[in-house]
């Protein structure tokens, strides 16, 4: 039995487990019909031209994990921004752990989307957005039939959460091969503002598949800011799907930050319903030996007077293997739209390879948009230089790194993140260099 055969089997049994109310479950039976017929995504599909799943696929994955495993905090700690007071929605193996955790529902709701499904006090805003923005693909409608638990965020109108909120996704190995399939739901109303940062970590060397979808509700004048720190093992694999719809005068920012993992595929969409919105997709990736890297990301700019800016780096040595795929759409109705995209890209070694396809689809006359790539290697003259002035040729190929990704860490608002994330490059590196970016 392969592993569709075995999700598809599965289905009956999981309904029964779960307590959820009739709308739900018909949206869960819909999306499972779907992924029968659709399948997993193979390279005969234009947007998965160049990644493949079958190496990850061909594992026998534990599904539903039954085994409850503990950790203590002192194992993970490393993985929290531990610096800062923080909200955390932590799981382990895909359960919820209330030990690690701090959630809250004085003013706004930080807690779990399996309360939200299951309790009635929740039922308007599920019915409102649960669901209602993902698109009906492969891998998002098999989460959506399996969506049982991960992070419900809810922020009222007029609230601005005073610490940034953790989300983070522990694999224990105690199943020979895990798949989860975590499902976040996160809604700022009007003028709300919310920071979030999200981690998938496996603590083992059994392989992992993690296919998870986050909704993000940006309503008029909120804000919403967004870090995906990916530095996992190489065992482990992930999909990450998000979907963000704005209303006016909304701001949403996604960092995403790829330092490891076997196969990351990073699927982000921006939908503007709206004017005077600003979408803001910005990433840095650095990976070595065989890893495969993957961002596909769509800015839909729907109504006019709008603004995106996409700015990704990429840094990639021995064999690794990366993928950009950057698509703007700018509608008829959409005039006056500001559409930034740039993809910049460094192969330390001859043997890397990098994919990368931007695409601009105007059907506006009076717009600004543009897009641009480059594919090259470190300036020679540059290292000559700094060599001359006494610094070793390893440190200044990587401070010239650091240089090249700078564009990126300098709008990341958390002070502790930016330095979070320096420190990985830095040991992505392997150098040590006392300076803050």
């Amino acid at each position: 039995m392969d592993l569709k055969e075995k999700l598809v089997a599965s289905y009956v049994a999981f309904e029964n487990d779960v307590n959820i109310n009739s709308d739900v479950h018909e949206i869960r039976t819909k999306a499972l019909q779907n992924f029968e017929e659709l399948g997993f995504p193979t390279k005969k599909l234009e947007a998965w031209k160049y990644t493949s799943l079958n190496s990850v696929l061909k594992q026998d994955y534990s599904i539903f994990p039954d085994n409850e495993a503990a950790i203590e905090l002192a194992d993970v700690k490393k993985y929290f921004i531990h610096d800062i007071d923080t909200y955390k929605i932590i799981f382990i193996d895909g359960k919820y752990s209330s030990f690690l955790s701090d959630t809250t529902h004085d003013e706004m709701d930080i807690c779990l989307l399996s309360s939200a499904l299951e309790k009635p006090k929740y039922k308007a805003v599920i019915e409102n957005y649960f669901n209602k923005i993902a698109e009906q693909d492969n891998l998002t409608s098999l989460n959506t039939a399996f969506a049982k638990e991960g992070a419900y965020i809810y922020i009222p109108r007029n609230v601005e959460v005073e610490k940034p909120i953790q989300i983070i996704n522990f694999t224990t190995g105690k199943e020979d091969a895990t798949m989860l399939q975590p499902r976040n739901l996160i809604v700022a109303e009007q003028n709300a503002h919310v920071q979030i940062i999200e981690r998938h970590q496996s603590l083992t060397s059994n392989p992992v598949l993690t296919n998870a979808v986050t909704e993000v509700y940006a309503a008029k004048d909120a804000t919403v800011d967004i870090y995906k720190i990916q530095n996992d093992n190489n065992n482990a694999s992930l999909v990450d799907n998000a979907y963000i719809e704005q209303k006016s005068n909304s701001i949403v920012s996604v960092h995403t930050f790829s330092f490891g993992g076997n196969i990351t595929r990073n699927n982000l969409n921006f939908y503007q319903r709206g004017e005077h919105i600003d979408s803001i997709l910005k990433g840095v990736t650095i990976i070595e030996g065989k890893q495969h890297i993957d961002h596909h990301t769509l800015v839909h700019h729907i109504e006019p007077n709008c603004e995106s800016h996409q700015d990704y780096k990429g840094i990639y040595d021995e064999r690794s293997t990366a993928v950009f795929n950057g698509k703007v759409i700018v509608e008829k109705e959409a005039q006056k739209t500001n559409a930034y995209q740039q993809n910049n890209n460094v192969l330390v070694s001859d043997k890397a390879t990098i994919n990368a396809k931007p695409q601009l689809e105007i059907f506006a006359d009076d717009v600004k948009c543009s897009h641009g790539c480059t594919i090259g290697q470190l300036d020679d003259d540059a290292l000559f230089y700094m060599q001359q002035r006494g610094i070793p040729k390893k440190e200044a190929k990587a401070l010239l790194m650091y240089a090249f990704a700078n564009t990126v860490l300098e709008s990341v608002k958390i002070p502790e993140v930016k330095q979070r994330i320096n420190k990985l490059i830095a040991n992505k590196l392997g150098v040590n260099i006392g300076f803050d970016l």
